[in-house]
């Protein structure tokens, strides 16, 4: 919250869901005077999204995890790309500053501290403008950015797949079936993530097979053949190579059949 507040160009209604509040968050909230939903126990991120999505009164709604710092002109930058999309079907992410490397071609590594008690403010303030990234394809991650109209087409997401792995895939999947195909990660906006501090709570749904079951693909090939995810952006995509998928289809199969 701070980070958002002192590092924003624009002002923004900013809502946040409260998980069980007992630790002095859910009074936090309203002494702040900040728009916020609550439920007394932790109901995951689909739920808790959706929820806060409700409450939303413009036109684009940004969901940002909590394990995450917005950098300066963090939202500059996706209102610049806004406006020279020229369209408001798009699905647009931030860029991810990570301290654990894990080969994820869509972000930046470098180790600014895995904790509020570690955390090097200072330098990342310093360094975070410095670090080379250019756009890439394949918008999935958060922090991520659609116009409200798609969020409410595609009901935002799935709470089937509470309480949220694969939910950012299945997201995309949605947007893809909505007619998007600007699915864009900017280089210039940029976060500092923490890494699991909010997955580490929950005890975690089948997600892979969940996605399996329901488009009939599994992740892989989703980000593979549709998204191309971490390939250098080029431009709005193209339909997936029929060849191809339907290899991957029957490989699907097979495999749903296995299980």
């Amino acid at each position: 919250m701070e980070s958002i507040r002192k590092n924003s160009t624009y002002n923004h209604q900013v809502i946040l869901h409260v998980n069980d509040g007992s630790d002095g968050t859910l009074q936090w909230a309203k002494d702040e005077g900040i728009d916020y939903t609550h439920t007394p126990e932790n109901t995951g991120i689909c739920k808790a999204v959706n929820e806060a999505g409700g409450l939303a009164k413009y036109d684009y709604i940004v969901y940002m995890n909590d394990d995450m710092y917005a950098c300066p002109q963090w939202d500059k930058h996706i209102a610049d790309e806004i406006v020279a999309a020229g369209t408001d079907c798009f699905m647009f992410s931030s860029t991810m500053i990570e301290p654990a490397n894990h080969n994820n071609p869509c972000v930046i590594h470098k180790n600014y501290g895995d904790s509020i008690e570690t955390f090097d403010e200072a330098a990342l303030l310093k360094e975070y403008n410095t670090l080379q990234k250019a756009d890439w394809t394949g918008s999935t991650w958060p922090p991520t950015i659609v116009h409200r109209k798609y969020w409410l087409v595609t009901g935002g997401y799935s709470i089937e797949l509470s309480p949220g792995v694969s939910s950012d895939d299945d997201f995309s999947m949605k947007m893809w079936y909505a007619g998007c195909r600007i699915f864009k990660g900017i280089g210039k906006s940029r976060v500092y993530h923490f890494q699991a501090k909010s997955t580490l709570r929950i005890k975690k749904n089948n997600g892979r097979k969940q996605f399996l079951m329901k488009w009939g693909i599994n992740q892989s090939t989703f980000n593979k053949y549709y998204i191309r995810r971490g390939q250098p952006y080029s431009g709005p995509l193209a339909e997936p190579d029929a060849a191809s998928l339907k290899r991957e289809q029957l490989r699907a199969w097979l495999k749903r059949k296995i299980m």
